[in-house]
C-alpha cells in the first residue's frame, strides 16, 4: 500500500518531530492557527492525520482588514472542518501603536492564546523557512542585534513552529497533492509591506547574484545565533545571580564579565526594576557605569528613572527622588 505523496508525508513528519521536541504529551490538544493559505492548510493537514496522539482543533483569526475577511475567514473554518479539524472564527480589533502589522499581530496572538483548549495546549503557527529567511534580513537591515537575527523559535510556550525547516513551495505542493483549497491573502503580495518586497525582491536578486541558497543560509544562522544566544542567557542568569543584593547590582561582581554577558544582565535587572523599554544606546551607557567608571553621574532612563553608581553597586531611583 503506497503512502502519502511526498510533500505530504515531510509536512507530517515535521510537525510530528516537532510537538515530540517539545514534549507535548500523548492526549495533549493543540491548537492550528489558520489563515487559509497553504503554510497553514498543510499544517492542518498534518495536524489532523496526528489528531488520535495530538487531538487537534483550529483557530481562523478575522482580522476585519479586507472586504468579505469574514465571509472567507467561515469558509475557512468550514474546509478545515471538512478536513475533521473543527474550527472556530476569532473576530479581532485590529487597533493600536505600531502600525497596522505590528497592530495585527498583537491581536491576533492575543486571541489565539485566549482560544488554546488548555494551558498545556500549543498553538501550532505555519512559519516556514522562508518566513524566517525574511525575517532575519528584516533584523540584519535594522541593526537589531545577535537576538533579532536569531529569527523565530521553533517552540516558545505556547508558540510551536515546525515548519521552520520547511520552504514555502512544499507546503504549497503539498496542500495540492492533497487536493486541498488554498487561499492567497492580497496582502502577501502588496509592495506596501516591507516584508513582501524582501519577498519579492530582495531575495530573489540575493538568490541570483549569490547563486542560490540563500534561504537556506539565513535560516541556518538564526538556528546558530539561537544557540549561541541559549548559551550566552544561561551565563547571564548565573551572573545576575551572584551579583544581585538588596540594594542593587554588585559592580565589582560584574564588571569581569564580558560585555554580551553583562549587557544580558543589565537588560533583564532594568526591565524587571520597571523600565518600560530600553534602546541599545541606552542599555550601552548603563553598561558603562560598569565597564568604564570614572566617577560619572547617573543616566536617565524610559519611566522616569535613573541609573547610579553608588557604593559599588548600580541603583535605580526615581527621578523625582530628593
Amino acid at each position: 500500500m503506497s503512502g502519502p505523496p511526498g510533500e505530504v508525508a515531510e509536512v507530517r513528519r515535521a510537525v510530528r518531530g516537532a510537538l515530540e521536541a517539545a514534549g507535548c504529551v500523548a492526549g495533549t490538544p493543540v491548537l492550528v492557527a489558520c489563515s487559509g493559505g497553504a503554510d497553514s492548510m498543510a499544517l492542518a493537514e498534518a495536524a489532523a492525520h496526528l489528531g488520535r496522539i495530538w487531538p487537534a482543533r483550529a483557530a481562523v483569526v478575522d482580522h476585519g482588514l479586507q472586504d468579505g475577511s469574514a465571509e472567507r475567514a467561515e469558509a475557512t473554518a468550514a474546509r478545515l472542518a471538512g478536513m475533521g479539524v473543527e474550527a472556530e472564527v476569532l473576530t479581532v480589533d485590529v487597533s493600536g501603536p505600531g502600525g497596522m502589522e505590528a497592530a495585527a499581530r498583537r491581536a491576533r496572538y492575543a486571541a489565539l492564546r485566549a482560544a488554546r483548549p488548555t494551558e498545556d495546549s500549543p498553538v501550532l503557527l505555519g512559519h516556514t523557512l522562508d518566513d524566517q529567511a525574511e525575517t532575519v534580513l528584516l533584523g540584519l537591515g535594522r541593526g537589531s542585534g545577535a537576538r533579532s537575527l536569531a529569527g523565530m523559535s521553533p517552540y516558545q510556550p505556547p508558540w510551536l513552529r515546525p515548519l521552520l525547516a520547511i520552504r514555502r513551495r512544499t507546503t504549497r505542493a503539498a496542500c495540492a497533492a492533497a487536493g486541498i483549497e488554498v487561499w492567497d491573502d492580497p496582502h502577501n503580495v502588496d509592495p506596501r509591506f516591507t516584508r513582501v518586497r524582501l519577498r519579492t525582491e530582495a531575495l530573489p536578486l540575493l538568490e541570483e547574484v549569490l547563486a542560490g541558497g540563500v534561504a537556506e543560509a539565513l535560516a541556518r544562522t538564526a538556528e546558530q545565533l539561537r544557540e549561541d544566544g541559549t548559551a550566552l542567557d544561561e551565563w547571564a542568569a548565573q551572573a545576575r545571580a551572584e551579583s544581585t543584593t538588596d540594594t542593587g547590582l554588585d559592580a565589582k561582581a560584574l564588571a569581569g564579565c564580558p560585555a554580551a554577558v553583562r549587557r544580558r544582565v543589565l537588560r533583564g535587572w532594568l526591565l524587571d526594576a520597571g523600565v518600560p523599554e530600553l534602546t541599545d544606546p541606552q542599555l550601552r551607557r548603563a553598561d558603562a557605569l560598569l565597564d568604564r567608571w570614572r566617577g560619572q553621574g547617573g543616566i536617565s532612563l524610559p519611566g522616569g528613572l535613573v541609573l547610579h553608581r553608588r557604593h559599588g553597586r548600580l541603583m535605580l531611583e526615581d527621578r523625582l527622588r530628593d
